[in-house]
């Protein structure tokens, strides 16, 4: 009798350092030409990076299935470097568009780049007990906003994400979130550089 493959446990929720960059490589945004759900992803043909810090400098294409809209993005050349995006808040770090997943929630606006994203965020939330098991620096659980992480809060956001999912599944302009449109509060840009050649 074969063994049943473990599941997660839904209870306990283990932060082994993930970033906020790792959920980059899909992002859902509202199209600039009709205001539907369309797509931020690597330019098709590009390899995946060894790094995941390399998808802060990676060529993307924004893609509208509804209207065929395109538009490329290209990492800014600052002499012998590339400059790279900052991810967070409610705007794409490339386009500047604002992100599709968005839903008011406590009072405050709850946002995802995807439906990966989204569920990190379940898993996390709902946990009734949180292991840190990586530097809080980067890591994006431990640098979410106390009322996120608020056992009083929790059902609250559970069902903000729940909202975000269904969302997810949507594609038409009347679809859009009454939360989606643009703020500017996405973060300044801090200057990254990526030196062709060198390490990430």
């Amino acid at each position: 009798m074969s063994a049943e493959p473990a599941q997660p446990d839904p209870v306990r929720h283990r932060d082994h350092g993930t970033w906020l960059v790792q959920f980059t490589g899909r992002i859902l945004v509202v199209c600039p030409r009709c205001g539907g759900r369309a797509l931020v992803a690597p330019r098709p043909g590009i390899e995946a990076p060894k790094y995941f810090s390399a998808l802060l400098f990676q060529p993307r294409r924004l893609v509208c299935a509804g209207c065929g809209a395109v538009a490329d993005w290209t990492a800014e050349e600052r002499g012998r470097g590339l400059v790279g995006v900052v991810p967070g808040g409610t705007e794409d770090p490339f386009f500047r568009r604002p992100l599709w997943l968005q839903t008011r929630c406590a009072g405050r606006i709850l946002w995802a780049y995807d439906e990966g994203h989204v569920d990190a965020l379940a898993a996390y939330v709902g946990a009734r007990l949180r292991e840190r098991r990586a530097s809080p620096t980067m890591a994006m659980f431990a640098r979410l906003p106390a009322w996120m992480k608020s056992a009083e809060r929790r059902d609250e956001v559970l069902a903000g994400l729940a909202a975000l999912r269904a969302l997810a599944g949507l594609s038409a302009p009347a679809d859009r979130s009454d939360a989606a449109h643009e703020r500017g509060d996405r973060p300044r840009h801090h200057g990254s550089v990526l030196f062709r050649g060198g390490p990430y």
